[in-house]
């Protein structure tokens, strides 16, 4: 099949969607199908089939920094899906009306269009704004012959504030990647490892960690160190915030290759969002890399995934709470290897060898239907 991931942003950034179109596109690649990537604008020259059809904007939305298209050509995406002629088209929601819009309008009748819903928002304004979006897309939602959500809480947000009865399959990663992290030899087992890893805004809850860890008394504190890897505008804050003596290390951009060692490393890996999550895909790469214990602030998303284990989740808000949570772990081995191993038992469910067939069943049916 010839498949076009469509994504009304860059692949430049390594943000959850990203990640999620990156591998299912790398996935559908090696079992033999042609994949293009359709997107608003990027620079990467190291895919195959990068379709840049615009440009976008930053702005600040769901309490993160994201980018939105401004209106493509019309023209540009009618010349190319007329070159292409897709037989799937898969798309991320929620999308802008000025780009995947304009794809799915402009689609050949016998392309098949299959969706993945992939956001909660973070404050009731984000939820209006999203029934907004819903007016403004009209009836290109009804093009749609299948769509997934990333977590029973975007299934329900997904028909809430945009009618969309969409099917829970949540996003995948490539297991065998992450089970090559290895231990870094800078962070040998005399300390406890805690690892962050994210971008440095509001709502990933850095600040909180920081503020928490600095609430350690002094015996959890010297049995440990926190590396802090990522980048964004909070990092100046929250390094200015560390009490010294406290062991922080701020890391900076991880690469990708980079990643599963920094989480394999991981004693404790702590990802304190703050809300706006409706996955988690960090949490599934660190137990699949290997981390000890893998503990998440208490968000919907967040909650889909570590909720059977509820001593896994806290509230980062609270941060007298959170500081004992940490001290809980760092304490208690029998309940890191406990719970280390219910991660081990749970994290192949999101494989992409298990995702991937089924997404291709549904791109395969939906063609059937399509097709005379």
């Amino acid at each position: 099949m010839k498949i076009g991931l469509v994504l009304d942003d860059t692949l430049d950034n390594p943000d959850g969607v990203q990640q999620h179109v990156l591998t299912v596109g790398a996935w559908l690649t090696k079992n033999g199908h042609e994949v293009h990537y359709l997107v608003a604008n990027t620079s990467r020259k190291d895919i195959k089939n990068i379709h840049s059809l615009g440009r976008f904007l930053h702005v600040s939305y769901n309490q993160n920094n994201v980018r939105t298209p401004l209106p493509a050509s019309r023209r540009k995406i009618r010349r190319l899906l007329k070159e292409q002629d897709f037989d799937v088209l898969h798309v991320q929601l929620p999308y802008s009306p000025f780009l995947a819009k304009q794809i799915i309008t402009a689609c050949a009748d016998r392309t098949a269009v299959i969706g993945t819903f992939h956001i909660l928002p973070a404050s009731r304004m984000h939820a209006y704004s999203n029934k907004l979006l819903r007016l403004m897309l009209g009836s290109s939602i009804k093009r749609f012959d299948k769509i997934f959500a990333v977590s029973e809480p975007a299934v329900h947000f997904a028909r809430q504030a945009y009618g969309i009865n969409a099917e829970y399959l949540p996003n995948p990663i490539d297991e065998g990647v992450f089970r090559q992290g290895r231990r870094l030899a800078a962070y040998t087992k005399k300390k406890l490892t805690i690892v962050f890893l994210g971008r440095l805004v509001k709502r990933k809850g850095v600040i909180e960690l920081v503020k928490a860890y600095n609430m350690l008394n002094e015996q959890d504190a010297q049995a440990t160190r926190l590396v802090i890897c990522g980048k964004g505008p909070l990092r100046t804050r929250a390094k200015s915030l560390v009490l010294e003596g406290r062991n922080v290390e701020f890391v900076g951009y991880v690469s990708e290759k980079d990643k599963p060692h920094y989480l394999a490393s991981a004693d404790i890996a702590v990802f304190p969002s703050t809300g706006g999550e409706s996955f988690g895909i960090v949490l599934i790469e660190a137990m699949a890399a290997g981390a000890r214990v893998v503990l998440g602030g208490n968000n919907p998303g967040y909650k889909s995934i570590l909720g059977p284990q509820p001593y896994l989740l806290f509230n980062p808000k609270d941060l007298r709470s959170f500081a004992d949570h940490l001290s809980l772990f760092i304490n208690d081995q029998q309940l890191r290897d406990r719970m280390f191993t219910w991660q081990i038992d749970t994290v192949g469910q999101y494989d992409i060898e298990v995702i991937g067939p089924k997404l291709l069943g549904s791109y395969e049916q939906a063609l059937r239907t399509r097709t005379p």
